[in-house]
């Protein structure tokens, strides 16, 4: 029996490279997508475990106590350690304000600047005004951030969330960073909700240059369904 001649169905050096180049063309055009879509389903994710993660520890306090925590009857600074007994801590990082050695997210820039070197509004054209997040800073297991603003002079309650932590990108309010606020009558919304502060164009636009664009994205985020698919970069 003669040996077959298997040479005839051999691939030749250059269609192999042929190959491996048109290959190598369609990942670098398809995998940049793929691996955006895989972090912005993790964001999505995030937020929507932050947000349950929240609204458990408020029904556990009020489970305890038998009342809401509502804007108007936390005394300043109080609210994180009340957040913190029903959520699994792991380091506390104490208040962005006023032990800024501390905290994970300092409260003030160089030249007593308020705004954030950590985190820019929603489309990147500005730093954000990180007042609003200097009443308590803590980081969960999982390794997402909890920022408190719990002002008794302007009764003003606001619980954000950076849902991939602080040394994690894009960290972009209502990208990774959402807020969420706590009503007088201990409602928790996320904002831009009616109701709550920061709603408008301005709060939540691809072209907005506002500091605090990007606030009003959290109700968005957990109503719209291609939200997370239509980031800006």
């Amino acid at each position: 029996m003669k040996p077959t001649n298997l040479s005839k169905f051999a691939f030749t050096l250059a269609e192999v490279l042929i190959t491996l180049g048109i290959i190598g063309v369609v990942a670098a055009l398809t995998l940049p997508a793929v691996i955006s879509n895989t972090q912005n389903k993790q964001l999505e994710s995030g937020l929507k475990k932050g947000a349950s993660v929240i609204e458990q520890a408020l029904n556990m306090y009020q489970a305890e106590y038998g009342d809401k925590i509502a804007a108007g009857n936390i005394p300043n600074e109080e609210l994180k350690p009340l957040l913190m007994k029903y959520m699994n801590v792991v380091k506390d990082c104490g208040y962005g304000h006023s032990d800024a050695d501390k905290a994970c997210i300092k409260n003030y820039g160089s030249g007593n600047s308020e705004n954030s070197t950590y985190y820019k509004n929603y489309n990147g054209t500005s730093s954000i005004d990180n007042s609003l997040f200097d009443e308590g800073q803590f980081v969960l297991a999982d390794g997402s951030l909890i920022l408190i603003q719990n002002s008794a002079q302007t009764d003003l309650l606001y619980i954000s969330i950076d849902v991939n932590g602080f040394n994690k990108r894009p960290n972009r309010l209502g990208q990774d960073l959402f807020m969420f606020y706590i009503s007088d009558k201990g409602q928790l919304l996320p904002m831009g909700a009616e109701g709550t502060n920061f709603q408008g164009e301005a709060y939540c636009a691809k072209t907005s240059t506002n500091s605090m664009n990007g606030a009003g994205c959290t109700y968005k985020a957990l109503s719209e369904a291609d939200y997370f698919k239509t980031l800006p970069k």
